[in-house]
């Protein structure tokens, strides 16, 4: 089984970033924690990420991966491309956020991916995104 760990705009920043939300790894280092993770239910990762909302539309209808563990940053407060490329691909998408989002900026707490997505996972940092990896092997039916 792959799972596809997609980044988007500004999770290039992390280790840069504000570290009470975002706390001190790397995109590098989260990477390597989440493919570590999900080895222990036998699922390779296959990380991308990217700042280009486009490219992200491209990443997704191509991928061949089983799963998609997806944070679009601020994409997933506005982005009705990703949305629509989200509800029309076949693949399972689990959001996820690090930071409570509900908790901070009015602006952030509008997300228009989420309704379109087979799981979310937000507000625990990094363990967001194990969480994730989680979701991602029972749709898969690993767990």
């Amino acid at each position: 089984m792959k799972i596809l760990l997609l980044n988007g705009v500004n999770m290039n920043m992390l280790g840069k970033r504000n570290a009470d939300y975002y706390g001190k790894d790397t995109l590098a280092e989260l990477e390597r924690k989440i493919a570590d993770y999900a080895k222990k239910f036998g699922a390779d990762v296959v990380c991308r990420q990217s700042n280009i909302e486009g490219e992200l539309v491209n990443i997704l209808q191509q991928t061949e991966c089983c799963a998609v563990i997806f944070n679009a940053g601020a994409y997933s407060h506005y982005s009705y491309a990703l949305r629509d490329c989200i509800e029309c691909i076949k693949t399972p998408v689990i959001e996820v956020h690090m930071s409570d989002i509900y908790a901070r900026e009015d602006f952030r707490r509008v997300d228009v991916l989420k309704e379109v997505c087979a799981g979310y996972c937000y507000g625990k940092g990094i363990n967001s995104y194990l969480e994730a990896v989680d979701v991602a092997v029972k749709l898969a039916g690993l767990q």
